[in-house]
C-alpha cells in the first residue's frame, strides 16, 4: 500500500506533513484503568486550563485554523477536531472512553494539539492519498451526520474519502475485531522533520506498549511525499 500528499497542496503549505505509523497484530480492547485514568486527569487539568487561555493561546490549534482558511475553510463552522475537543472539555463535556485505539488516538490528539485518526486496514481499499476535498466529497461520519469535505483536506482511498483532520467515517473505523491499523497524524506544519519523526515515534510506542504488535513510523512532507506500507494488503475484501 502506497501513501501519499498530493503534490499541489505544498503550493499552499509548504510545511504539511503526516505522521504515518502502520500498526500489525494488534489487540484493540476496553482501555486499562490506568489509560481511562489518565486520559481523564488530562481533561481535568485541561479544563483550568481553559478557563483563563483562549484557543488561540494553543499553538496547534491556532496553526490547523489558519490551515483551514488557506485552504478555503470556515474554521469557525467546521472546526479542525483538535479544536471540537478542546472546546467539548470546556464545557466539561469530557469524552468518554470507547477502547485502546480511539482512547489512544484522543489522548495523542488533545497533548500534541494535532488533529488525528486511526483506521482499520482490512477495511481500506488499494493506495491511500491526502488531499483537499471537493463539492462532491463527501461521507457518514462517526458523529453520525453526513460530513461535506469542501475545501477541507481528506485522505482517501481508492474506493472513497474516508479521513479527515476535520470528522473520520464509519467505514473504516477501528473496532474491537482490528489486528492491523493506520494511524494518520496530520502534524503541525511548522514542526521540523526530526521533532514530526519523534513525535510519531512516541505515539507508537506508547500505543504497542499498551495494545501489543508491531509499529513502523513514517514522516511523509514535500521532501519524501509518500511512503509504501510492507505487508498491508492493497485488495482487502
Amino acid at each position: 500500500m502506497k501513501i501519499t500528499i498530493d503534490e499541489k497542496l505544498f503550493q499552499q503549505i509548504p510545511g504539511l506533513k503526516l505522521g504515518i505509523i502502520h500498526y500489525n497484530k494488534i489487540t484493540v480492547s476496553e482501555s486499562p484503568q490506568m489509560l481511562k485514568g489518565r486520559l481523564q486527569l488530562f481533561q481535568e487539568q485541561l479544563y483550568f486550563e481553559l478557563d483563563t487561555k483562549p484557543f488561540n493561546d494553543f499553538p496547534g490549534i491556532k496553526e490547523w485554523r489558519e490551515t483551514w482558511k488557506t485552504f478555503g475553510a470556515d474554521p469557525n463552522r467546521y472546526r479542525p477536531s483538535v479544536e471540537a475537543f478542546y472546546r467539548r472539555i470546556k464545557k466539561q463535556n469530557y469524552l468518554h472512553t470507547i477502547h485502546t485505539a480511539v482512547d489512544l488516538n484522543t489522548f495523542f490528539s488533545l497533548q500534541y494539539e494535532i488533529p488525528a485518526g486511526i483506521y482499520d486496514l482490512a477495511k481500506v481499499v488499494g493506495d491511500v492519498q491526502l488531499t483537499l476535498g471537493g463539492e462532491d466529497d463527501g461521507y457518514d461520519g462517526l458523529n453520525g451526520r453526513f460530513t461535506s469535505l469542501n475545501h477541507i483536506l481528506q485522505v482517501k482511498d481508492d474506493y472513497s474519502p474516508f479521513g479527515s483532520p476535520y470528522v473520520d467515517s464509519i467505514r473504516t473505523a477501528v473496532t474491537e475485531e482490528t489486528t492491523d491499523a493506520l494511524h494518520i497524524l496530520f502534524l503541525r506544519p511548522s514542526m521540523t522533520k526530526e521533532e514530526a519523526l519523534q513525535l510519531t515515534t512516541a505515539c507508537g510506542k506508547m500505543f504497542t506498549s499498551i495494545s501489543g504488535g508491531d509499529a513502523s513510523c513514517y514522516v511523509i512532507d514535500k521532501e519524501t511525499h509518500s511512503v509504501f506500507l510492507k505487508g498491508a494488503n492493497p485488495f482487502p475484501l
